[in-house]
């Protein structure tokens, strides 16, 4: 764990904040990759995910966008309260979105808040000298956050914006991602759920790789499946079997039983709760694993997902 102090907070767009981050005692923060996210844990015991935005050749700082979400569960809120100088403990980086080491040309799609990873990518891509292009999609150009970086000489000939107010700017995914088999391009998008589906809709359509497809969510989608079930989960190395109500989740009966799991966001969305599967059938509510991923059934998120059938056996 980490204590930092928010050094800057300021406006970049409208509803959206960014906060530098700098370690409480004056030292180098731990050093990240592109497409890393920390842990913040807000006053009030929230604790939410937050992309660093920066550089990673960058020692001294971390630097986080915030949209102030009218349907945020509190975190989101409750970070525009801050003020420059407050303490708080975060995570170190962790990254489940990297860029892909030797890609011929990478193709970045972000909408809305989703340009936070993609701008730590494309500053790195920058210094390494490889080839990509950056596509911003937003309603409008006041929603358009860190755009006086992203208009700089330095990287403004490899940004593309795209604005919902603005319809000779839309975004035509076939077009963008038409393939150049010379370069074998990789595709990386973030935002909203509805926009990642439109871009890997239009890739696989295109007819990439599911291994030059890459995505992060920033919060899980509703998903229909009629009233919960209850059924029992089997801890492998003791043989203890725990039923799962039809109105807890797997963690929460784990914990019933003194058996910790790590987890973090709570959504299936970042990962931390990862756990291996020995027997029977998940039922896959995450955001995080790959359709090939969750085809495999032996890796699921006990945050969020339940079960197929009436007994589930964990690798704990």
């Amino acid at each position: 764990m980490l204590i930092v102090k928010v050094k800057t907070k300021r406006e970049v767009a409208e509803d959206i904040c960014a906060f530098e981050l700098v370690n409480a005692e004056g030292n180098d923060l731990p050093p990240f990759t592109a497409g890393s996210h920390v842990d913040v844990h807000i006053p009030g015991s929230v604790i939410r995910q937050y992309s660093l935005c920066n550089s990673p050749v960058e020692t001294g700082r971390y630097v986080i966008g915030v949209l102030k979400d009218p349907a945020s569960r509190g975190g989101s809120e409750a970070m525009h309260r801050l003020e420059e100088g407050t303490l708080l403990k975060i995570s170190e980086p962790r990254n489940h979105f990297p860029l892909t080491d030797g890609a011929g040309h990478s193709i970045l799609l972000a909408g809305g808040i989703g340009i936070t990873p993609l701008l730590s990518m494309a500053e790195r891509m920058l210094q390494t000298g490889d080839s990509f292009e950056l596509h911003y999609c937003a309603r409008s150009r006041s929603k358009l956050a860190f755009f006086d970086q992203l208009t700089d000489a330095h990287i403004r000939s490899n940004v593309i914006f795209h604005l919902d107010s603005e319809p000779e700017t839309a975004l035509d995914a076939a077009t963008v991602l038409s393939r150049e088999t010379d370069r074998a391009p990789h595709v990386y998008v973030c935002g909203p759920g509805g926009f990642i589906d439109y871009i890997l809709g239009a890739a696989r359509q295109a007819k990439y790789p599911e291994a030059q497809l890459h995505r992060e969510y920033f919060a899980s989608v509703a998903t229909p499946g009629g009233e919960e079930q209850s059924f029992d989960i089997q801890v492998a190395s003791t043989g203890l079997v725990i039923q799962v109500s039809a109105t807890e989740s797997i963690v929460a009966a784990l914990e019933r039983h003194e058996i910790d799991v790590p987890v973090s966001c709570e959504q299936g969305v970042c990962g931390t709760c990862l756990t291996r599967v020995k027997g029977g059938i998940p039922l896959h509510r995450d955001m995080f694993l790959t359709d090939e991923e969750r085809l495999a059934n032996d890796r699921f998120t006990p945050c969020c997902s339940r079960s197929l059938t009436p007994l589930l056996v964990l690798d704990l």
